[in-house]
């Protein structure tokens, strides 16, 4: 820990403190990311995340209260993520409601093949845990919300309120099936289910 110290100290010699503790932030982020990813939160003790990350303990104080509080802003940063990836395929998909819904899936689920500790940290860990099970709540009405907005209807009907509810709901079980490997590797099958059944579901409402 005294090498890490020493390190510390040279690699951020002239940098101004505001900026010296948010680098330390995303370091300790990042290497409590590469733990959980491969070892859940079992792996995530203080100690552990700082020899990780290469920090003294303190540095661990000076952002976070604990290793919960590290875990949420773990799901928050791949959380982040995500919503870009998704938002730029909605985006570039065009306007038609197939395409668009064609493109979200695949990104949701090609983020997660990229990466499956994303996987682990967004779907496959949630569950009993309360710090991601709140924040998974929070992103289900999000996603909600959105795919409200893509109706472009000030005050949707019940049917579509219905029916936007079922396929966010859907889409976070694919999500999680998908991470937890249930569903095998082919993508593209994968999808194009997901995308048949959704249009299914619009053309009833």
């Amino acid at each position: 820990m005294a090498n890490a110290r020493t390190a510390a100290n040279t690699r951020w010699a002239g940098v101004p403190a505001a900026r010296r503790r948010d680098e330390r932030r995303d370091m300790l982020v990042r290497a409590a990311y590469r733990l959980f990813a491969a070892g859940g939160e079992a792996a995530l003790a203080v100690r552990a995340v700082c020899r990780e990350a290469e920090l003294h303990t303190r540095y661990f104080y000076e952002n976070f209260a604990d290793t919960a509080e590290l875990l949420a802003a773990v799901y928050d940063q791949q959380a982040t993520a995500l919503g870009a990836v998704l938002a730029r395929a909605v985006e570039d998909a065009g306007p038609r409601p197939d395409a668009r819904t064609r493109a979200g899936i695949r990104a949701v689920l090609r983020f997660i093949s990229d990466d499956p500790g994303r996987g682990r940290v967004l779907f496959a860990e949630a569950r009993g845990n309360e710090i991601l099970a709140a924040r998974r709540r929070a992103a289900q009405t999000a996603l909600l919300e959105g795919v409200l907005a893509m109706t472009r209807d000030q005050d949707p009907p019940l049917p579509v309120v219905i029916a936007a509810t079922m396929f966010t709901g859907a889409m976070t079980e694919l999500a999680q099936q998908w991470a937890d490997g249930r569903l095998g590797t082919d993508l593209d099958a994968v999808v194009d289910g997901a995308v048949n059944l959704s249009l299914a579901l619009h053309r009833a409402v």
